[in-house]
């Protein structure tokens, strides 16, 4: 080799080293130079140790149908992972309070003959394995293409709630919300799977049929961001993708500790010439493996080994010693992973001492009234609307009101308790001449879905009670001191007026 390419060779690998030394720096600017860095130490972020190598990449676990139908149909734990919130925000329906008893026992009959907490249920669950579903609020006799006008509901048209999940669907982005809450979302769906099959006469080019949003339950799993959002057509993310590595962990546990029962006694054997038996092969090792095979058929029918002589024999048995609290604690991650406590998803009591479990119920249930009130009131509210008009033939009164039932109940003693302090406390009211006697009995009626008591109290004796109450005395004002502007009388307002606005009762 001539000393001028021995030069090039050099000068090259120079260039080659001062690029990569560049390249390095480059890199090196581009992480985050805040936190804790060792140099020496090789700690931190920024320097090369196995901390710095860990970064995140995309699972997109919600995308493979497959897979995610798997997990829900073998493994329990997903199972409840994905039934068991949903579940308990339906459980307990809803209460609904108007003026007319007659119409909210109807409407009731109505919820249950149709099947509608079932249905918004089944919703919730697809949304949460699938990350996205609607249930589409049919409507007899109107076209599902157009935007939803309760008013136009006639009595009967009413026919429930049909679910499909997001895989059933194929939301048409190329027209979307332009305003509102909803705004960037899909203005129609198309059905892409529809028990009733492909219609003929279904006004799109693939003669799927074609939905309006406003006529949807519209329900996700988790919110992604809006450039996430757009790879997955506006859906949300399946619960199952973030907890996807807890769940391998835990069932893999599970899996291992189940396999080392099977080896919970370790047997050996000891065979003088055990090699050159092996290296003969032929009749010498057929001999031995049968030999194996009666010493096993005796252990375990008689519980006899049967060995030669001069072979030896030792039997060690396994500790599971810390085993139970591995698993625990990966059942707690897949607990934390799933927002779910463990006396809920595994169905076991709290370890320790006087430990009940009723702080972790508390909170979740609070989470539950959270999640009803943030994804269920809008859809209730609509269904409502359209339950009045179908079953009663009009329109739903403005004074309806409905609250969630607590997940959370008293027991008869917390009942008993309540209705007894509620009792004295209005009776006391009653006799220091705060309250008439008719708005004594109204406050005991209103507090009966706490206390278990006074729900009987008529109507009719509430009005027959007011129209008995002495009359109020009009307010008299207070003299004025010297110099101080005297207070003009409000025409009107008495002594019970102003109670009932402090309180904050209608009249």
């Amino acid at each position: 080799m001539s000393e001028e390419v021995i030069k090039k060779s050099l000068v090259q690998q120079t260039l080659d080293s001062q690029r990569d030394s560049a390249d390095e720096q480059s890199r090196l600017a581009a992480k985050t130079a805040d936190g804790f860095d060792n140099f020496v130490s090789k700690l931190g972020l920024n320097n090369r140790n196995t901390l710095s190598a860990g970064h995140y990449e995309f699972n997109l676990m919600t995308r493979n149908r497959i897979q995610l139908e798997a997990a829900y149909r073998g493994s329990w734990i997903v199972g409840k992972i994905v039934d068991s919130i949903p579940e308990d925000m339906t459980r307990s329906g809803i209460s609904i309070t108007t003026d007319s008893n007659d119409d909210v026992k109807k409407i009731r009959s109505a919820i249950s003959r149709l099947q509608i907490s079932q249905a918004i249920c089944t919703n919730e669950k697809w949304a949460r394995l699938y990350g996205g579903s609607i249930a589409v609020i049919q409507i007899e006799g109107q076209k599902l293409d157009t935007p939803l006008d309760v008013s136009t509901i006639g009595k009967g048209q009413f026919r429930g709630l049909v679910v499909y999940d997001r895989w059933q669907l194929n939301p048409v982005l190329q027209d979307v919300i332009d305003s509102g809450p909803e705004l960037g979302l899909p203005k129609y769906y198309e059905i892409v799977n529809d028990p009733r099959q492909v219609q003929a006469t279904a006004p799109t080019m693939t003669g799927q049929i074609k939905v309006h949003h406003s006529r949807c339950v519209r329900s996700i799993g988790i919110m992604l961001p809006y450039f996430q959002a757009i790879t997955e057509m506006m859906w949300g993310e399946s619960n199952l993708e973030r907890l996807w590595d807890r769940l391998i962990s835990y069932d893999n546990a599970s899996m291992s500790a189940a396999s080392l029962i099977d080896r919970a006694n370790l047997r050996m054997v000891g065979v003088q010439g055990l090699r050159d038996i092996i290296g003969a092969g032929g009749e010498a090792l057929q001999g031995l493996v049968s030999m194996f095979e009666m010493v096993r058929s005796m252990q375990v029918n008689e519980g006899i080994t049967l060995l030669d002589k001069d072979d030896s024999y030792e039997a060690n048995s396994y500790s599971f010693a810390g085993l139970s609290d591995m698993l625990i604690q990966f059942g707690q991650q897949l607990s934390g992973a799933c927002d779910t406590p463990l006396v809920i998803l595994f169905g076991q009591s709290p370890a320790g001492m006087n430990a009940t479990g009723e702080s972790d119920i508390r909170n979740y249930y609070d989470k539950i009234l959270a999640n009803q009130e943030a994804k269920l009131r809008n859809p209730w509210e609509v269904v409502l609307k359209v339950l009045w008009r179908s079953v009663l033939g009009k329109d739903c009164p403005e004074d309806m009101e409905f609250e969630f039932v607590p997940l959370w109940q008293m027991s008869e003693t917390d009942k008993a308790t309540n209705a007894k302090t509620t009792a004295e406390t209005v009776i006391g009211a009653y006799e220091a001449g705060m309250i008439s006697r008719s708005v004594g009995m109204q406050e005991l009626k209103d507090k009966s879905p706490e206390t278990g008591l006074f729900s009987n109290i008529p109507d009719e004796d509430i009005a027959e009670a007011a129209e008995e109450d002495p009359p109020v005395p009009e307010a008299v004002p207070a003299a004025p001191t010297p110099g101080e502007k005297p207070v003009t009388p409000v025409p009107g307002l008495d002594s019970r007026s102003l109670l009932d606005k402090l309180l904050g009762r209608k009249k």
